[in-house]
C-alpha cells in the first residue's frame, strides 16, 4: 500500500547524479575537422585559429570526423580521490550500430573510447594536479543503412568531477536490488528481507538539501548499513554464472571494414583502462583480423593487449580469422579460416585455440564438426540458433555428430536480453549483467539436469564498444545479492574446459545432434549480393589453382620454399575476410559492396601474378600451340575456348588426331580428350582450308535435338518436353514448363536483405515476355539458342548451351536487373519420384526432405546448396547446377534455384545493375553420385583452360587416385616450409581403400590433421594408400 518498490527505484535514479562532485564544467571546446579521414591520425599539438563548440551547440554530418580539443589544469586538491571526466558528445545507436563514437587521446596518446556507454574517463593518480591535454576524435557515425543521411549530434556534457565512491556503492547495489525484487517471486522471504534493508537504508538518507555534507553523510550510512544487512544475510545458491567480458565487433556491416579499424582501437582502449581499474576483469576477443590491425594501425595498443594476454586478463580464442558464414564458404575456405587464425594466435600470443566462438552466424554446415576434430577443437559455440522462426533446438547443451560421424561438445549461451518477454527464446551474445539475466541464463537453459554453470558473455556489440563500468560494478553487487545465482569472472576457456568434463564424466543424458544446425531465418543471404557470391566462389577455386601451379613448380625445382604461398596467404586472408558473416551474405551497406570490388580485385591480381609465374615453368612459347589444363583429380573429354587469330585450319592432339571443332563469333570451340588428372596437354593448331564438319546437333526456335535429348520450346522459350533418348525418360513433369524464369514479391516481415518469408510464394508472375530468340551456334562441339526477355524495368539474355559430347544442358544468362522487392528464381518441375533431395555442400552432400511433413521441414522452404542439389529415383535423376549461386528450394518434384533478390536495406541499391551466371540441367542415370554430377559440377565451375604455348613434357600430370570418388581440395606448400601439402575428401558416402600416386618423385608421406600437424609418423614410401571413410578428410604431407 506504500508503493515502497516504486519509491526506491525513484530515489534510486534521483541519486546517480550525486555521485560526482565538485564538477567543472568544461563550458568551451577548440574544434578543427578532420579532413583526411586516417585510421590512426597524427594528433594535433597546434590548436591556432581554430573554432569552438560550446555544451548545447550541434554538429553534424555522415562520416565526419571532428578534432574536439580542451587543456586542462586537474585541481591539486583532488589528491587521493578518484577523478574523472564525463562526456557526452553524441547519440549512439543501439550495439553501436550506428551514430556517434570517439577515441579520446590524453597528452596525444590513445586513452579510452566515449560513446553514449561509454562516457566515463577516470584519470590517473598522477595526472592530479597537472595540465592535461584532452584532444577527443570525434566520428559522426552512419546512419544505421539505408538512404545515406546527416548524423546530427549534440554536445551535452563535459564536466571534471570526483567520484563520491560510498554514493557510487550504493547507488550499484541499490540499481541491482532494484531489477532483483522485479525478478524473484513476490512469496520467496528473501525477497522480503531484501525489500526490508533496501527501504530501511533509504529512509536513513537526509534529502532536506541534497548535495551538502549532512546529505552525503546520510548517504554514506545507509551504504555501510546496506551492505552489512546483505552481507549478513546467507547467499547460498547451486547455480553460478561465469562471465566473460566481450564486444562483438562486425567486421563490416552498417559501417565499412576502414571503420571497424576504428571501432577496434576505440574498443581495445577502454579494456585496457578498465583493466588498470578492475583487476578481475577478464577480457575475450576473437577475430585475429582484428588484431592484425591494432597491430598495423595502433602498435601501442597492441602492445598492452599482448601484456594483457600473458598475465590471463585477456583471452585469445575462438579459432577462425574473422567470424565466416558458414553456409556460403567452400570447405577449404572453412579449413582455411581456422588454419590462418589460429596460426595467427599461436605466432603473436603462443596460445593454442580450443574452441569455434560463432555467435551471430547464420546457420552451421554438417561438415563443421569434422573441420573443428581434425583441426584439434572439440568445442562449439553460438547463440544465433536460438533466433529460429518455427522451431526451438531441445538441447543448449549437446553433442553434435558431423556429416562423417566426427562429434563435438556444443553450447548455446542462453542469455536473455534484458527487455524480453517470459516467452521468448531469442538468445544474445551482447548480454548485460543485470539480475533477469543472470537469473534468466539459468531459467532458460534446457539441460539443467546436466550442468549447473552457465556462461555470459557480456558487453556492448555488433559495433564494439564492450564492456563499460556499469556492467563491472553490477557484476561485483549481483555476486553477493542472496536469491540470485553466483556470479564469477572467468574466461570462456575455463568455462568450456569445465563443461567438457561434465559432459564426458555425467551419469546423465547428453543428448546428439546429428545432422545440420539450420538457422530458421536469414534465408535470403544466400542470394543477397549476388556479385560477391560470385567473385568468392571464382577466387575459392582460383587460388586452388594458383597453389596447385606453384607448388608443382616449387617441387619441379627442388626448392619448396621457392614457392609463393605467402603471397597467396595475403591474398587468401582477403578472401577470408569478405567470407565475415555480414559481408558475403550481403547484409552490409552499400559502401562496403563498393569496397569488396576492390578487394577481389587486389585477390584476384595476387593469385593471377602467383599463376603466371609458375605457368612459365610448364608452359614454352609456341606459335601454334596451345596448352590445356586440368587441374581437377578427374580426366577430361569437354571443350575449350581459344581465341580466333584470323587463320582457319584444325587441330590436332599430341598423337596427331584431328580433334573436333568450330569457329563462332571469333572463338574457337574445340574439344579435347582424355586430359589427364591434374595435368596437361598440348594441342597444335595447323592451318588449312576448313572442311565444313558435319554436326550431330539440330537446332532451331521450337526445337532441339542432340545425341542425347529431343527438346522442344513454346512460345515463351520454355522447355515443354525434354526427352532422354538415352534412357528412354521424359525428365519434365507432363503437363508442365522447365526453365520457367519465376519472380515473386519479396517483402520480408523485416530484416530486408536477409530474409526471405515463406509467404513470398503467394504472388508470382512467369517471365513470358519473350522479345527475341535465335540458333547462335550449331557446330560438331555444340549448339546455342540466344533467347531475350523484358520483364518489367529489367531485361534477361540466355544462351542455352546443348553439347555433341555432354550430357549437360547449359544456361548462360544476362540479366540487367533494375527491380526492387522482387526475387527471381529459375523452377525446373522433373518427373521424378523421391522424398529427398542431395545438396552440394562442404566436403559433400546433405539429403533433405522435399515435403512438408514437419514444422522442421516445412521451416526449410529455402535451403543452401553449393554446386548442385539432385533429385534422384534408384535408376535415374536429375542434377540442377550452378557456378555461384546458392538458394535452393526443392519441394515435391521441383527443383528451384534462387537467382537473384533485390532489397533496399541496409544497401538501399542492393544488386541493380548487371549480373551473369550460369546454371546447368543434368539428367542422369541412377543417383547424383552414379550419374557424376559432383564431377559435371566442378566442370561447369572449372573449365578446362587453354593456354597459348606449349607444355615441356608430354601429357604431364601432378597425381592420379584410382578412384573416381574423393576429391582433391588443396595442393600447397605447409606454412613450416618443409613439405607439399595434399588434402583430399570422400563425397559418396563409401569406405574404401585407394591410392595415390603423385606424378612427382617423393621421399615420403604422413598423415596430418587440417592445421598441418602430423598425426603418424613419415612413410618412405613413393606411393600412398589409404582408407578413407564416408565424407572424410584426408591431409597428407608429401616430402620432395
Amino acid at each position: 500500500m506504500f508503493y515502497t518498490e516504486q519509491k526506491l527505484e525513484a530515489r534510486v535514479a534521483e541519486i546517480q547524479n550525486y555521485r560526482y562532485r565538485d564538477v567543472i564544467g568544461l563550458e568551451e571546446l577548440q574544434v578543427k575537422e578532420d579532413t583526411l579521414k586516417e585510421v590512426n591520425p597524427n594528433v594535433p599539438v597546434e590548436f591556432e585559429n581554430w573554432d569552438s563548440l560550446k555544451i548545447g551547440d550541434t554538429w553534424k554530418g555522415r562520416d565526419k570526423y571532428l578534432w574536439l580539443h580542451k587543456t586542462v589544469t586537474i585541481p591539486a586538491k583532488w589528491k587521493g580521490r578518484k577523478v574523472l571526466g564525463i562526456f557526452d558528445y553524441g547519440n549512439t545507436g543501439a550495439g553501436n550500430n550506428s551514430g556517434f563514437e570517439s577515441l579520446l587521446y590524453l597528452n596525444e596518446k590513445p586513452y579510452q573510447g566515449v560513446d553514449v556507454n561509454h562516457k566515463e574517463v577516470f584519470l590517473e593518480e598522477e595526472l592530479i594536479g597537472r595540465e592535461v591535454e584532452f584532444t577527443f576524435r570525434l566520428w559522426s557515425g552512419l546512419e544505421g543503412g539505408g538512404v545515406p543521411r546527416e548524423q546530427e549530434h549534440r554536445i551535452n556534457r563535459a564536466d571534471l568531477a570526483w567520484l563520491d565512491e560510498p554514493t557510487d556503492d550504493l547507488y550499484y547495489l541499490s540499481l541491482m536490488l532494484v531489477d532483483t525484487l522485479k525478478n524473484l517471486a513476490e512469496s520467496d522471504p528473501v525477497r522480503l528481507e531484501l525489500k526490508k534493508y533496501f527501504d530501511q537504508a533509504f529512509q536513513m538518507i537526509d534529502w532536506a538539501y541534497p548535495g551538502s555534507e549532512e546529505f552525503y553523510e546520510s548517504v554514506h550510512r545507509a551504504d555501510e548499513f546496506l551492505n552489512q544487512k546483505i552481507d549478513a544475510m546467507d547467499k547460498h545458491s547451486l547455480i553460478e554464472v561465469k562471465c566473460v567480458g566481450h564486444t562483438h565487433i562486425d567486421m563490416a556491416w552498417l559501417w565499412r571494414l576502414k571503420h571497424t579499424r576504428e571501432k577496434a582501437s576505440r574498443s581495445f582502449s577502454t579494456v585496457l583502462r578498465l583493466m588498470d581499474q578492475y583487476p578481475e576483469y577478464i577480457f575475450l576477443q576473437t577475430q585475429p583480423k582484428l588484431y592484425e590491425y591494432v597491430k598495423q594501425d595502433f602498435p601501442e595498443i597492441y602492445e598492452k593487449i599482448k601484456e594483457k594476454v600473458k598475465d590471463g586478463s585477456w583471452e585469445v580464442d575462438g579459432a577462425m580469422w574473422v567470424e565466416a558464414d558458414c553456409n556460403l564458404t567452400s570447405g577449404e575456405s572453412l579449413t582455411r579460416q581456422i588454419l590462418i587464425g589460429s596460426r595467427f594466435i599461436k605466432e603473436e600470443f603462443q596460445k593454442d585455440v580450443e574452441y569455434l566462438w560463432l555467435p551471430d552466424v547464420f546457420g552451421y554446415s554438417w561438415a563443421l564438426p569434422q573441420i573443428l576434430k581434425k583441426s584439434g577443437i572439440d568445442m562449439f559455440m553460438t547463440t544465433k540458433i536460438s533466433w529460429n522462426q518455427y522451431n526451438r533446438m531441445p538441447h543448449d547443451t549437446f553433442i553434435w555428430r558431423g556429416i562423417d560421424g566426427s562429434e563435438v561438445i556444443t553450447h548455446f549461451i542462453t542469455t536473455p536480453e534484458p527487455d524480453s518477454t517470459p516467452d521468448s527464446w531469442f538468445y544474445t551474445y551482447n548480454g548485460k549483467l543485470t539480475p533477469k539475466t543472470v537469473k534468466g541464463v539459468w531459467e532458460a537453459y534446457k539441460d539443467k539436469d546436466l550442468n549447473q554453470e552457465l556462461l555470459i558473455s557480456y558487453g556492448y556489440g555488433d559495433g564494439g564498444g564492450g564492456v563499460n563500468r556499469d556492467m563491472l560494478e553490477q557484476r561485483r553487487r549481483l555476486d553477493k545479492i542472496p536469491g540470485l545465482p553466483a556470479v564469477k569472472t572467468s574466461t570462456a576457456r575455463e568455462f568450456f574446459r569445465d563443461l567438457k568434463d561434465k559432459v564426458r564424466n555425467t551419469n546423465q543424458y547428453v543428448h546428439t545432434w546429428d545432422g545440420e544446425l539450420y538457422l530458421e531465418y536469414h534465408r535470403g543471404t544466400y542470394t543477397s549480393h549476388a556479385y560477391n557470391k560470385r567473385m568468392n566462389r571464382k577466387l575459392e577455386y582460383y587460388y586452388r589453382e594458383a597453389e596447385w601451379l606453384t607448388a608443382w613448380a616449387a617441387a619441379l625445382n627442388g626448392n619448396l620454399c621457392v614457392d609463393n604461398q605467402e603471397r597467396l596467404t595475403e591474398g587468401w586472408k582477403i578472401l577470408l575476410t569478405n567470407q565475415f558473416h555480414d559481408i558475403i551474405p550481403g547484409s552490409s551497406i552499400k559502401e562496403v559492396y563498393d569496397d569488396t570490388v576492390e578487394d577481389y580485385e587486389r585477390a584476384y591480381d595476387i593469385a593471377n601474378n602467383v599463376w603466371n609465374e609458375a605457368k612459365d615453368m610448364f608452359i614454352t612459347s609456341s606459335e601454334n600451340q596451345y596448352t590445356i589444363i586440368n587441374n581437377s583429380n578427374f580426366k577430361r573429354t569437354e571443350s575449350v575456348f581459344i581465341p580466333f587469330e584470323g587463320k582457319k585450319g584444325f587441330f590436332k592432339d599430341e598423337n596427331g588426331k584431328i580433334l573436333k571443332s568450330q569457329l563462332d563469333n571469333d572463338i574457337w570451340k574445340v574439344e579435347v580428350n582424355n586430359i589427364l588428372p591434374m595435368g596437361f596437354a598440348t594441342i597444335t593448331f595447323e592451318e588449312a582450308e576448313m572442311e565444313v564438319e558435319t554436326s550431330c546437333l539440330q537446332l532451331s526456335k521450337e526445337r532441339v535435338e542432340t545425341p542425347y535429348y529431343s527438346i522442344l520450346l513454346n512460345e515463351y522459350g520454355q522447355i515443354v518436353s525434354l526427352y532422354d533418348k538415352e534412357y528412354k525418360r521424359q525428365v519434365i513433369k507432363e503437363g508442365e514448363k522447365a526453365n520457367v524464369l519465376q519472380f515473386f514479391e519479396d517483402k520480408p516481415m523485416g530484416n530486408d536483405a536477409w530474409d526471405i518469408d515463406i509467404y513470398y510464394q503467394e504472388k508470382m508472375r512467369e517471365v513470358n515476355n519473350l522479345v527475341q530468340i535465335e540458333v547462335k551456334e550449331c557446330g560438331p562441339v555444340r549448339g546455342v539458342i540466344s533467347m531475350e526477355w523484358s520483364y518489367m524495368n529489367s531485361t534477361i539474355r540466355q544462351d542455352m548451351i546443348v553439347y555433341s559430347n555432354n550430357r549437360r544442358i547449359d544456361f548462360k544468362t544476362f540479366v540487367s536487373y533494375h527491380e526492387k522487392h522482387q526475387l527471381l528464381k529459375v523452377a525446373f518441375p522433373v518427373d521424378i519420384r523421391s522424398t529427398y533431395a542431395t545438396y552440394d555442400i562442404q566436403y559433400g552432400n546433405v539429403k533433405r526432405p522435399n515435403n512438408w511433413n514437419t514444422s522442421w521441414e516445412q521451416a526449410r522452404f529455402e535451403t543452401v546448396g553449393h554446386r548442385f542439389a539432385d533429385l534422384s529415383e534408384h535408376n535415374y535423376g536429375v542434377s540442377l547446377m550452378n557456378n555461384c549461386k546458392y538458394g535452393y528450394d526443392v519441394k515435391g518434384h521441383t527443383l528451384r534455384l534462387t537467382l537473384l533478390k533485390a532489397a533496399t536495406h541496409p544497401d538501399y541499391l542492393q544488386d541493380q545493375g548487371e549480373h551473369e551466371f550460369t546454371y546447368s540441367l543434368l539428367p542422369h542415370e541412377r543417383d547424383c553420385v552414379g550419374g557424376d554430377t559432383v564431377r559435371e559440377a566442378f566442370f561447369l565451375n572449372q573449365p578446362l583452360k587453354a593456354v597459348k604455348g606449349a607444355c615441356k613434357v608430354k601429357q604431364m600430370s601432378f597425381l592420379d587416385i584410382d578412384s573416381e570418388q574423393v576429391e582433391v581440395d588443396a595442393v600447397k606448400l605447409s606454412e613450416d616450409k618443409k613439405y607439399l601439402v595434399l588434402r583430399i575428401h570422400e563425397y559418396t558416402g563409401s569406405t574404401q581403400m585407394i591410392t595415390l600416386t603423385p606424378g612427382i618423385p617423393i621421399k615420403g608421406y604422413m598423415e596430418s590433421d587440417l592445421m598441418e600437424r602430423p598425426i603418424e609418423e613419415m612413410k618412405k614410401e613413393a606411393i600412398i594408400c589409404t582408407k578413407i571413410k564416408p565424407y572424410e578428410i584426408k591431409t597428407f604431407l608429401l616430402e620432395i
